[in-house]
């Protein structure tokens, strides 16, 4: 699917709002590869959003799905339910009902067979073989998101077409097939990985320059994924609360937390980020749950200490030109960089 595209540069999906069609099909009209993201969507929004941006493009796009996982302990989550009690009665709400959500998975999948989109990625693990080749047959690519050599294997193994290789550098979610602690930087990642497997690589993490999208290439990767270069540009759904903390530009630290989902996903620092970090379980989507009623009360009073914040670490340089702007600086930005690395290596 990549060889159809004019620019290396894919629309890195993010749930939750910033992935709208018009975003979407802004990356893909610029010579990009858009995607939706189908996270927290029924099948019937998601069937919704596919129509809307085939209305405004005719050109390729994605569609990335979240892998159910396992319960986390209930233990831990009822103890962290108690914890937010303090601030659910600040925000004037209650702590939210603890639950296991699958996404819609099974409608979501027999939607994306029957109605097939030229790409289908996955995140948060692989799904089975059998799932893998009904896409396939349908006429999509899939690609799986890995964070280690390991789930590169497990991957190929399957009959993914790609990997979208995720360093730690990136905003939100960790979108391994586990929620360990340790992450590799891309680089690195992207080295790893080139020597257990031959898939194309789409890598992601921090990539906000033509600069980062040329080295990241020259490393092996056939395009790279951007997400916070994306988040504030006009056609991005995000909240206006997130887009004022990335539009100050400064310095602000990123950290890896489970505080607001029980996953582990990059965002800025914030008060709840710090204060609540090393009690969160590992629980997804259970904490997600419990901190959302938290988190929609924040958003309403204004107060961006209490909410997640996702950015990856080269936040600062974002902008908020419009999708397809980016798309051709970055590309123009990275011929520039491959040129004059050239000029070095004569």
């Amino acid at each position: 699917m990549l060889d159809g595209c004019r620019v290396p540069v894919v629309l890195a999906p993010m749930a939750g709002g910033p992935s709208t069609p018009e975003l979407c099909a802004g990356v893909s009209e610029a010579g990009g590869l858009g995607f939706l993201a189908a996270g927290y969507l029924t099948a019937a929004d998601l069937a919704a959003r596919i129509d809307a941006t085939r209305r405004l493009t005719d050109r390729p796009f994605g569609v990335n799905v979240f892998v159910p996982g396992s319960p986390g302990d209930a233990a831990a989550v009822a103890a962290y339910a108690r914890r937010l009690e303090p601030e659910a009665t600040r925000l004037g709400v209650g702590v939210g009902q603890a639950r296991v959500d699958d996404d819609d998975w099974t409608a979501t999948l027999d939607l994306l067979a029957g109605d097939p989109v030229p790409v289908v990625s996955f995140t948060f693990g692989c799904p089975a073989p059998e799932d893998v080749a009904r896409l396939r047959d349908a006429g999509s690519e899939v690609w799986v998101t890995v964070t280690s050599a390991a789930e590169a294997r497990l991957a190929q193994g399957s009959g993914a077409d790609a990997l979208v290789v995720q360093g730690a550098e990136a905003g939100g979610h960790r979108g391994g097939f586990t929620d360990a602690d340790d992450a590799t930087g891309l680089l690195a990642l992207l080295q790893l990985v080139r020597v257990v497997s031959s898939l194309p690589m789409i890598a992601a993490g921090a990539i906000m320059t033509g600069a980062a999208l040329a080295g990241v290439l020259a490393a092996g990767a056939r395009a790279g994924a951007l997400g916070t270069a994306f988040l504030r540009c006009p056609e991005a759904g995000t909240v206006d609360l997130h887009r004022q903390a990335l539009a100050r530009g400064d310095e602000r630290s990123t950290r890896l937390t489970r505080a607001f989902t029980g996953r582990l996903a990059r965002g800025l620092e914030n008060r709840f980020l710090l204060e609540h970090s090393a009690h969160a379980p590992s629980a997804y989507p259970e904490v997600h749950f419990l901190t959302a009623p938290l988190r929609a009360a924040a958003r309403a009073a204004g107060d961006a200490e209490a909410v997640n914040l996702w950015a990856g670490q080269a936040h600062p340089l974002g902008t908020e030109l419009p999708a397809g702007e980016v798309v051709a600086r970055v590309a123009a930005e990275a011929r520039a960089a491959v040129e004059a690395v050239a000029r070095l290596l004569v």
